[in-house]
């Protein structure tokens, strides 16, 4: 098996995106610093938030500038990976790492606002992400989407944007946007999950190989030119990703669509257990409050 080094520094660890994403965290650390007061309702960062950001910026790095990245344009099992960490994990961390007074001065900005606001509605939310992913995946819309760098860049983002959409009437806490509570919480996750596996279904119990950009030596080639440098394949002489995968091209179709169903399942767990324990803190401090004579829920109507 062929070592990875031979597609070069710039392929592997995408130093352009690197510098990116350390411009991004300093102008962060910037606005929620320096010019905060710029804000309106603008408050201090506590420490936690901080960090949550920075591992939402470390794992966009993982996940689109590390090997990962290539290592995806090879083995269907590491794009599936990556799908699952960019859409399902990166987004809940930056919801819960900006403040909400910066969300309120980003969503405030017209163009953003408007479409934001439709785009959150919870079941335009959850058909939209569904949706897109879920098309993205149909064989002969993925292979044409992988080999042209402007449709995959269009796409992608676009699944990235509707992660947002999807995750934000569960996390948010920003005032007058929708934000579920109660029951409405697990059937929404439930819901997701439900729409989500169609998806995973088809590619873990197809028999047959599905995507010609990881079976078809010359449609791999094309696809592989999205992420390494046209100067390093000119020089490089690739056969196909059996170069680099041991694996039989079906079994490791069949593992991307398992990895992306149980991390899928560990992230709605885990949402799961934070909000059930925000549940049972909130009930408490009601408690305490009426034990103190200071809680007047309004009177039912």
């Amino acid at each position: 098996m062929e070592n990875l080094d031979i597609f070069g520094f710039r392929a592997l660890w995408s130093p352009y995106y690197a510098l990116a994403l350390i411009l991004i965290t300093v102008f962060y650390f910037l606005v929620i610093g320096r010019w905060r007061n710029r804000f309106q309702e603008s408050g201090k960062v506590s420490t936690k938030q901080k960090s949550i950001f920075v591992s939402a910026v470390l794992l966009l790095y993982v996940t689109k500038g590390s090997p990962l990245d290539l290592l995806g344009h090879i083995i269907f099992s590491a794009h599936m990976t990556q799908m699952a960490l960019l859409y399902l994990v990166v987004p809940i961390l930056l919801i819960k790492g900006i403040p909400d007074w910066l969300w309120k001065a980003i969503l405030s900005l017209p163009v953003v606002k408007h479409v934001f606001s439709f785009l959150t509605k919870p079941i335009i939310a959850l058909i939209v992400f569904n949706g897109i992913f879920s098309f993205y995946h149909i064989p002969l819309i993925f292979d044409f989407v992988k080999t042209d760098a402007v449709y995959h860049s269009i796409i992608t983002t676009a699944i990235f944007v509707a992660s947002f959409a999807m995750w934000w009437p569960l996390l948010n806490t920003l005032p007058g946007w929708i934000q579920l509570n109660g029951i409405k919480k697990l059937g929404y996750i439930f819901a997701d999950g439900v729409l989500l596996t169609p998806a995973c279904a088809l590619i873990i119990f197809a028999d047959t190989p599905l995507y010609a950009t990881y079976s078809d030596p010359q449609m791999w080639v094309n696809a592989m030119q999205l992420c390494v440098p046209g100067d390093m394949m000119a020089n490089l002489s690739l056969t196909g990703p059996e170069m680099f995968n041991t694996l039989p091209l079906v079994d490791d179709q069949q593992l991307g669509g398992v990895l992306m169903k149980i991390i899928q399942e560990i992230v709605y767990g885990t949402v799961l257990g934070m909000l059930f324990f925000q549940w049972v803190r909130s009930e408490k401090e009601k408690e305490e409050l009426e034990a103190a004579g200071g809680y007047n829920p309004e009177p039912v109507k």
